[in-house]
């Protein structure tokens, strides 16, 4: 018998995507793309021969997100786990066109950090579907960890601490804060920062309770706006002074992007990210009659519906550099465990997202063509892997970089409902909502994990990724201290 063609012609490919729309950095273009051993091995419009082909005529062909900011598996909070795992979080991210996710490990005042990452390789080992790297939540800022952890875990491949300004057990004073960003600085990593005044949600809270008014609407009264904003803007001085870059996440407010974006126009490095939350779901979503607002509840919380535009603006016009779930899966029914008239302070904070962030955001800015095809690509997958040391590996299709795609149909109106999502969650803050495009095939390393609703992957199949420091320190810099 013959041998197939794979067994002596070097022109065969593992996969190939023919006839589709393919976003490279250069613009969309008509074309084909052949993979071997995992990586893009051929982007061009000849006829390809392979394995397997995908013929993606009619279609949008993305490089698989990258959802930059998200929790699974994470350790329990005011006694309770998160809903997702890595099994679960990852099948729902590779759902939703995401082939690179990067949760956090968490630690909190008293925990060894390295303890905290070791426990979340070995929980994310043998579960995850897509491939993953971690963030490092810095709760506790020990010598021990700013002199041995830190710096050994950065050299392990985590490049990126998230710090808190709020929450008891994870907020950092502003010594502390001051002494993470050195060492930031000094190692060339990025630095993620929750940008709420602790005394401020605390003094609101504790006068509301007082009062008695502990409707769930009172959850976005003790969480305001200026107090992000004043966040933000010590998060930005700090930044300024150490001339270290930082990331603010999830920016609810208008007020704080237009913060943001005097920082910047005064050529300051500082990035933003929003999520879904703050441009599909309002203030209003929570003040229910009944307990149901608890699934739109997180912190920072969405604003009024007239805040929306400006966070638009500040996502359109680039201030606003990255769009990200923060998935933090809690089941409805634990948020309102302990009954209906619980007070707000205590109804667990995080919403579900992160099969829907893509489609969402797609839908919004697509058919209207508010943003380019590569503005969507940059915004929720380019440029995360650029500032968390994952580009040119993930984030983009080009020659070398791993085989990563979602393949779109872009035509496709999808009713979002929960049955229809992967994730571990009892509910969707989307519920009802319906869009315009939606990933039909995931694509991780060359491996076909889903297409057309047909779910192959394996838990265990992702891999850690190793993320390179994301800047490099500048020649000839000079310290803010010394001679």
């Amino acid at each position: 018998m013959a041998q197939p063609p794979s067994q002596f012609s070097p022109d065969v490919y593992d996969l190939a995507i023919s006839g589709g729309t393919v976003v490279l950095p250069e613009g969309p273009a008509r074309t084909n793309v052949g993979v071997r051993d995992g990586l893009i091995a051929h982007i061009g419009p000849q006829d390809l021969q392979a394995r397997k082909i995908i013929d993606a005529a009619g279609r949008l062909v993305l490089p698989g997100g990258v959802d930059s900011h998200c929790h699974m598996d994470q350790q329990p909070w005011a006694g309770r786990s998160t809903a997702d795992d890595f099994r679960s979080g990852t099948l729902s991210a590779l759902c939703g066109g995401n082939t690179t996710v990067m949760p956090f490990a968490m630690q909190m005042r008293g925990q060894s950090l390295r303890a905290i990452v070791d426990d979340y390789h070995h929980r994310a080992r043998s579960k995850a579907h897509v491939d993953y790297g971690f963030h490092l939540i810095v709760g506790d800022a020990t010598p021990d960890v700013l002199t041995r952890e830190l710096p050994e875990l950065i050299e392990q491949g985590c490049t990126s601490i998230k710090l808190y300004l709020t929450y008891e057990g994870l907020k950092l004073d502003d010594y502390e804060v001051l002494s993470v960003l050195e060492l930031a600085r000094r190692e060339g990593v990025m630095v993620m920062v929750h940008a709420e005044n602790d005394a401020c949600i605390r003094w609101l809270t504790d006068r509301l309770l007082e009062m008695r008014k502990t409707e769930l609407r009172y959850h976005v009264t003790a969480h305001p706006e200026i107090g992000e904003r004043e966040a933000a803007y010590r998060a930005i001085s700090f930044a300024e002074l150490l001339d270290t870059p930082i990331l603010i996440v999830h920016v609810s407010s208008g007020i704080v992007v237009e913060e943001i974006r005097r920082a910047q126009a005064r050529g300051l490095p500082i990035f933003a990210e929003t999520c879904p939350q703050y441009l599909f779901l309002s203030s209003e979503d929570i003040d229910t009659v009944d307990m149901s607002g608890a699934k739109c509840v997180c912190t920072p919380p969405p604003r009024g519906r007239a805040n929306q535009p400006d966070m638009w603006r500040g996502l359109l016009d680039g201030t606003l550099a990255v769009f990200s779930s923060d998935h933090s899966p809690w089941n409805y029914s634990d948020k309102i465990a302990g009954g209906t008239h619980k007070p707000f302070s205590d109804v667990l904070n995080g919403i579900p997202g992160i099969e829907t962030r893509l489609p969402l955001l797609f839908s919004a800015t697509q058919p209207q063509q508010r943003l380019t095809l590569n503005q969507f690509v940059d915004i929720t997958t380019t440029t995360p892997a650029k500032l968390y040391g994952l580009y040119p590996r993930k984030g983009v299709i080009a020659l070398g970089s791993d085989a990563d795609f979602a393949i779109w149909d872009a035509d496709r109106n999808v009713t979002i409902r929960n049955e229809m999502l992967h994730h571990a969650v009892d509910h969707t803050p989307y519920e009802g909502m319906q869009v315009t495009g939606w990933p039909v095939v995931t694509i991780s390393r060359g491996e076909v994990l889903c297409m057309d609703g047909d779910v192959t992957s394996k838990p265990g199949r992702g891999n850690f990724l190793r993320c390179e420091r994301p800047f490099a320190r500048k020649p000839g810099f000079a310290p803010v201290f010394g001679p």
